[in-house]
This record gives C-alpha cells, structure tokens and sequence, in this order.
C-alpha cells in the first residue's frame, strides 16, 4: 500500500498489484441490480465468475431476484438490508443514473467497513460528485474504477466485476496469458483482447478505466499495479484524447500504447466519452509525443513502419497492437502464450457487391459461418427482397427529402435537377426501385404502360368522360378513373408477378435480361400455370410480346412465358415485364417483394392517368390521339404519349426535351407537400402493417384529391402572367433566338407600371400583389438572389443551345424592377416561374393559333404537374406501405386546437 508523501507514489493505491484488482475471493453488491443495463450483463458476470454476487438493491423491489445461469441474486431496497440478512461484500458495483451515483457510493463506503473497491458503470458523472467521491474513498482505503467504464475482469481468476468486458462469451477473448490491457473504451478492451488471442497473446487483467472527465483508476495506478504484477509481461494502453493522466508515465515492462481521436481536435463539444475533448496540450497528436517519449521510439508503429523500441510501440490502429506487440517481446525473447487462432483479415460471413464490378483486392471470398449462425444466414438468404422496419412515418419518408437551404429535393437519393435529365418512364421507375432504368429496361415498361394506354371500350373512360363533363378539375376526372383500377383489376397480373418471383427467386438469376439463362429447370405447377396462361390466344398478350420484340428488348420472364404450354395472358406479360424491370433490385434486395409484385398495379395506375387524362373521343379501337395501338407499343416511350396526351401532337426531339424536364422537376417536392401527405393519409388509413389490404389506387386517389388550383393548379398563375405580357407582341416562336423582342424595355415598362400601382396601393392601405416566378421566401436578402434550381436550369438549356424567351423576360424582369427602384435588391427567378416558361413555350403555337384556348393552358398546365408529381407520389405510397404504422399519420389530439 502506498500513500501521498511517502516518495514511493504519490497517489493512495490499496492495490498494489494487477492480480489484486479481480479475485477468486472478491463477493459483490450490486446497486441498481433490476436496471436494464445490469439485467443484462450481471448474470453473465456472476455465471463466468462462479457465483460471486452476493445480493443487489433496488428500491421498493425487496424480495425479488435476479435470475442467472447458477442461480437466483437476492434483490433488497437498500445496501443496509442485504447486510442485516447476512451477506457480506468487499466490491460495489454502480449501475445508478449520474445523479444518484454520489449517494450510491457513499451509502456502501459508510454501510459496510470491509469494503475495498467501486466500479461505477454510469457515465457523466459530474466532476464536483467524482472528486467527492474520490476524496470519500481515498479517507477510507477504497479504490474506484470508473465512472462510464465497463468494469475489470481478470482470465487468470476467471473472474469479472462490473460491465460487459468480454461480451456474452467472455471465456472466448478473455485468455490466460501475460498481457495486461488499460483501456479508456469499454468496447475496445474486449475487441483487443480478441485481436490479441488472433496473434497468440492472451491477458492477465483487463481494465476499463472510463472516460468520464473524471477518472479515479487512471493511468498512473495501473502502471503501479503493471509493475508489481509477476503475471504481466507487457501492457496495452488504449489512450484517448483529453486529460493529463498519461504525462510522466514510468514503465519497467514492455507498452504498446494506441493513441486514437486525432480527428477530434476540432471539435467544440464532446462526442463519445465526455472526457475524450481535447483542451490545451492534451491532444491524441500530444499524447503520442508523450508516448514516444516515454517507449523511447521516434515514429508511429505500422506494418510498413515497424518502429519498435525494447520500451515498447506507439499505435495508432487497434488491429496494429497485435504485431507491434509480437516484435517488442521479440527483442524480450518472449514468444506468444500460445499458438495464433486465426488472423485479423475479414471473413464475411454475407456480402453483396451491389451488382458492381469490383476490383480483385475488395472483392473479399465469403467464408462459412460457424453455427447456429450459419444455419440463420441460410435462412436469411431464402428471403427475397428487403424486409424494413416499421416506424412512424408521419411527416417522414424513406423516397424523398428536400434540402432546405437549396430547397432541391432528391427522390431515392438523385436530386430533381437530375432527374430532369432523364424520361418520365425511368423517373417512375427510380421513385420505385431506387434507381434509373437502362435502355433496355425503359423499353420494356414502354411496351406496358402503352398496352393499357387506350380506353377504347373501357368503362373506365366513361366514368373520366362523366366526370369532366360535370366540371370537375383533372385532378378528380383522373382520380374518378383511378377508383376502377381496384384490387380486382390488378389480381390478375400480380398473382402472375407472385408466381414468376416464387419460380425465379432461387433459381440464380440475377438480371431480368441475363443472356443464356437456362430456363429448363423451372417447372410450374398447375395451379402456377393457371396464373400465366389461358386456353385462348391473348391478342392484348400477343402484341405486347411482339412490342418487346420489335423493340429490340430482353427479358427472361417474357422468354419464359412464351414456351409455356398455352397461351400467355396480358396480365402475366404485364407481370412478366415488371419481374424483369425490378429483377435486380429485387435480389440485392433494394426493394421489397411487396414492390415488386404491386408494380404491374402501379404501371396500371400510370397508363390510366395520362389515359384518362384524354376526352374519350379520342380513344379509338385502333388508336390513341392518332397514332396507332401497335405503333405505340412497338416504338413510343411513355414520355412521348404522355406529351401526345396533353399537346395533342407528335413530339419532334426538340420540343420532347422541355416537356421530360418539365416532367422531371416536378415529381416530388419532398414529403410535406400536400399531396404527399394525401397518399402517405391513404396508405395510413388502410394499414400498412398488412401491406396486402393497401389499395395503391385509393393511395394515388389521395395524392390526387390533395392536389388542386393552388397545388397543382398554380403553375397557370405564371402561365397567365406570361400571356399578358405577351399576348400583343405577336411573337411566334418562343425558342427562335432572332424573336426581335426588347425583353429589356418590355421589363422596364412592367416595372415601372407595377412600381406606381405598388406606390398607390401602399397609400390607400391595399396589399401589393405578388408577381408569379419572382422571388423566394428562402433565396432572398442578397443583393442579388439565385434560385439555385433556376440557375441550374438555366446553364442546361444554354449547355444545349436552347432559348426560352419567356425564360430570359424573367431574367429581365427582376433586373428591371430593381434598376426602377421597385425591389431593394434583385430578386431572384424562381423554380415556379421555370415551369411556367417551358410549358408556355411548347403550348404557345397552339395558343397563338386559337387552338388552345386560356381555359385549355390551365387545365393542361394542372394536367402536366399531374404527371410528374405522380412520379414522385407513387414513391412515398410504396415507401409508406413498406415502412410505415397503422394510422401513423394521425395528430395527436393534445396537438389540435379549436378556433371559434
């Protein structure tokens, strides 16, 4: 025992030696023994240790025990108690909250005499508590461990006091061997010990010393004890940032010292271990000076920089302690305490390379898992597809999310203003799969959504018929459509999709358009074969087999389907090319089985919109707005009809492009908008904990009932806006650079007239009206504002070589109105007005012509938003019906207030 002021050490040590710390003869007390922590980790310690945990104490829980593998813990109120009752301890451990940790630890000091030691597992304990703590045991002869450490163990003794050192199985890392370990990590203590016994080294004792500001077993006790342990031949340090308590250190053994957190120098705040924030000198790069110092060594250890001293190795990665520690007791003439078990290179036991090519040195050979963890893999591995986790997802989404500085929005991780670079058939498919569709795949789900395209002789356009000539909006002519695109109408191809996908699923096949697969194998059963032909020749089947063909597109499934005995149905080719479509995504399981076989119902759902979006005149039996059935499923992609649906008219290239962009920039404004929050309500209110009764019609039903003149509706605003400055200029082509417009005067003019109205509405007490596509409640208070979604869009169209007059007025517009002093700064153009100007621009012939009249601009501007943000709707519906709670949705009624 050594004392402050005696010239021996400077700091009261009652243990003198490492084997001191956990013994065979060590009996225990508890406090908190019910808590979740130590109900979890103490049997084990009491199991592994022999039985050494004489009681514990929780109050108002007296007469309760704690079950472990070798019997029962008695359970009393308080430390006084389980005395009386007659058992006696020489170790407390503290399982208590922070606050109570201070009383805890002076209740067993004061109670029990023969008390010798504390390991305090709870974590922030403040600094005013640990030194009246400290000072409390110092007077008493008591040493502490801890705070917010995971407690001692010692393979010697087989015995472990306090956390979870070693795990479940501590008998697996904690070796007898000659290598004592001090660690500010709890969870590293074990992981070193198991790296050790890799290498061959097993340990004496294990400390986990905490990382509290406060640390009442530091470094300077353990090196003590190290010394005076006959059974210790070397050391490992694990050292963290932050403290003194390394500095000056004396060795006579061996140290492999692991300096960590360099990257936490910057911090302001602490992350991880509240003591592990560096202040002035006591950073992981200063605490390694220290230890360099110390081992004698000038430079950091590592496998291509072995620098070794007889002292020692400073580390400054776990997985180096190892061998640094091997070439140290080399120069001692010390071998390993046994032979190596294993090594420390990766052995997964499951991976997935994503479906991308990777190169020879990270493409690691799996290994066979050990049991009972080999026989759970193989069970994991028969799941097809992704199984997530439910959560409230009220006001959240796992689809889409918009940033709000940028106020850019991205669907399955891609932001819009990238999506706006790819077709409204690939976008559907990314807000479902989670990524963009190859050539081959748009080809196929070109050939589906153009096979239900026409309502010729389809209650379905009646129904839309009826509902426009009533007056209704589109929103609610497509969603009275939609209503007949139930259950009973999808059954069909999705039990198909079910039996492709249980055929398919471990067959090997990994890609929907895998060249050379053989197909021979798979055999189905009656009851299989039912579902994917008839006794009759399908012609709707016929045709879109020949659309796959014609298109040059690849796809097992429709492979396999055409050498069936009988004749595919139209529901099964329709099944048969959204397997392929999703195939992958499916087997590196990106989605989940549930997407997969309800994407023939949103491919349904995706023809009847932009189908039902047409008068039914329109709908022949041999065509859809003029062009014929077999053209469109042989050669158009969904991008094309859906302009064909809303400008009536074959798209050149030229004019196709705006519309995708249009298209694309508008699928999603992230997951709050409201007609977001109409689907996300739908899929709520059905259930989707039993994702079987979620009606996806019902669901898109609610993205379009949530939609309307000021949601959807509101790109007319800017339209209209356009039209009145426009609409005397006689301009004839919007994208005809040598328009001879002077968009400068023309904004200048507006300005000042707009300024004068502002200045006589402002006298009168009126409210100034707000210009469409000018400025943002976001991007504003600069001197010159930027919608970064306007600009991006902007340098895209001059990257092609594209003008946009109504475009380039805006840009005029907003600089004029602060020329004329009618803005304090130049406000910016915002994404509203972008929209606005490229629907304009393709809708303005027709308009000029008296074709289309002001009426037809809003519908068709509300109609277009429809068709994009379906894209982005269809999304969070299959996202929600996948992760989300019954009724989820719903506010609290403590949240609701009534206003009379």
């Amino acid at each position: 025992m050594s004392k402050q002021g005696n010239g021996k050490f400077k700091y009261f040590v009652g243990i003198n030696s490492l084997a001191e710390i956990a013994t065979p003869e060590d009996r225990v007390c508890v406090l908190n023994i019910l808590g979740n922590e130590s109900k979890g980790v103490t049997p084990t310690s009491h199991s592994y240790s022999g039985g050494n945990v004489v009681f514990g104490t929780s109050p108002g829980r007296k007469g309760e025990v704690l079950e472990t593998p070798i019997g029962n813990i008695p359970v009393y109120n308080n430390v006084r108690e389980g005395m009386e009752d007659g058992h006696k301890f020489n170790v407390g451990v503290v399982y208590l909250p922070p606050a109570a940790v201070r009383d805890g630890v002076f209740e067993l000091i004061r109670v029990n005499s023969d008390l010798k030691k504390i390991v305090i597992l709870t974590e922030k304990v403040s600094v005013r508590d640990s030194r009246e703590i400290r000072a409390l045991a110092q007077q008493r002869n008591v040493d502490v461990f801890g705070a917010n450490c995971l407690g001692v163990a010692d393979s010697w003794n087989h015995v472990r006091i306090g956390g979870a050192l070693g795990g479940d199985k501590p008998e697996e890392s904690l070796r007898k061997g000659s290598v004592a370990i001090f660690s500010n990590s709890g969870n590293f203590t074990t992981t070193m010990a198991t790296y050790l016994v890799a290498s061959g080294w097993g340990t004496t004792t294990s400390v986990s010393s905490g990382k509290d500001l406060y640390i009442h077993f530091a470094p300077a006790e353990f090196a003590h004890a190290f010394d005076n342990d006959a059974r210790s031949k070397a050391a490992v340090m694990y050292v963290e940032p932050g403290g003194y308590y390394e500095r000056d250190l004396t060795f006579t053994k061996p140290v492999i010292a692991c300096v960590v957190g360099r990257w936490k120098a910057k911090l302001t705040r602490a992350v991880g271990h509240a003591g592990a924030m560096s202040g002035s000198g006591d950073s992981a790069e200063a605490k390694e000076n220290w230890f360099k110092d110390i081992l004698g060594v000038k430079e950091i250890y590592s496998p291509e920089n072995p620098v070794v001293s007889w002292k020692g190795a400073v580390v400054t990665n776990i997985s180096h302690i190892p061998e640094a520690l091997t070439a140290v007791m080399k120069l001692h003439g010390v071998n390993p305490d046994f032979a190596p078990e294993g090594d420390l290179t990766l052995k997964p036991w499951f991976g997935d390379n994503q479906g991308l090519a990777m190169p020879k040195s990270l493409d690691i050979p799996l290994v066979e898992p050990f049991q009972p963890y080999k026989d759970q893999i193989a069970e994991l591995t028969k799941q097809v597809g992704a199984i997530y986790p439910r959560e409230s997802m009220k006001d959240r989404s796992g689809s889409s999310i918009m940033d709000a500085k940028t106020q850019v929005t991205r669907v399955s991780g891609v932001s819009i203003l990238d999506t706006a670079r790819y077709p409204l058939e690939s976008n559907f498919c990314l807000a479902l799969l989670h990524r963009h569709n190859d050539d081959n795949d748009n080809a196929l789900f070109n050939v589906g959504i153009a096979a239900d395209i026409n309502l010729h002789g389809d209650v379905m356009s009646v129904v839309a018929d009826a509902a426009r000539a009533a007056g209704n909006a589109p929103n609610a002519v497509i969603a009275a459509a939609c209503a007949l695109v139930g259950p009973g109408r999808v059954k069909g191809a999705c039990d198909a999709a079910d039996v492709l996908i249980d055929l398919f699923g471990h067959s090997g096949l990994v890609k929907g358009d895998e060249a050379g697969f053989d197909i021979s194998a798979l055999k189905p059963s009656s009851e299989q074969l039912a579902k994917l032909t008839g006794k009759k020749a399908d012609a709707k089947a016929q045709a879109m087999l020949a659309g796959i063909k014609a298109r040059g597109a690849k796809s097992v499934f429709a492979d396999f389907l055409s050498k069936l005995d009988g004749h595919p149905t139209a529901d099964a080719v329709l099944a048969a090319i959204a397997t392929s479509v999703c195939w992958s995504a499916l087997m590196r399981k990106k989605i989940s089985r549930n997407t997969a076989r309800n994407l023939s119902w949103n491919m349904r759902l995706f023809s009847a919109i932009i189908g039902a979006s047409v008068d039914g005149a329109q709908h022949k039996a041999d065509s859809f707005c003029g062009v014929s059935n077999a053209d469109l499923i042989n050669k158009w992609s969904s991008t094309e009809i859906g302009y064909l649906a809303l400008l009536g008219e074959t798209p050149t290239p030229e004019k196709l492009f705006p519309f995708q962009v249009l298209l694309g920039l508008i699928i999603s404004n992230g997951v709050g908008t409201i007609s977001a929050q109409g689907c996300k309500g739908a899929v709520s209110a059905d259930g989707p904990e039993s994702p079987e009764r979620v009606q996806i019609n019902k669901a898109m039903m609610g993205f379009l009932t949530h939609t309307g003149f000021a949601h959807g509706g509101n790109g007319y605003e800017g339209i209209q806006f356009l039209v009145e400055q426009f609409g005397e200029t006689g301009l004839k082509d919007a994208g005809d650079p040598k328009h001879g417009l002077d968009l400068v005067a023309m904004g200048t003019k507006f300005a000042q007239v707009f300024g004068a109205e502002k200045k006589a509405r402002k006298g009168v007490g009126d409210g100034v009206r707000n210009i469409p596509g000018v400025n943002h409640p976001v991007f504003k208070n600069q001197l010159i504002n930027k919608d970064p979604r306007e600009v991006y869009l902007s340098g895209l169209f001059k990257e092609r070589g594209e003008i946009n007059v109504f475009h380039d007025f805006y840009s005029a517009l907003v600089q004029a109105l602060y020329d004329n002093g009618v803005t304090a700064n130049v406000f910016c153009v915002n994404i509203d007005a972008v929209i606005a100007a490229l629907l304009l621009k393709l809708l303005w012939p027709r308009y000029r012509s008296g074709t289309f009249s002001e009426s037809a601009l809003e519908m068709a501007a509300f109609t277009a938003f429809l068709y994009g943000r379906m894209v982005g709707c269809a999304g969070e519906i299959d996202d929600h019906t996948n992760r989300g709670r019954n009724m989820d949705t719903r506010t609290p009624a403590s949240q609701c207030s009534f206003v009379s």
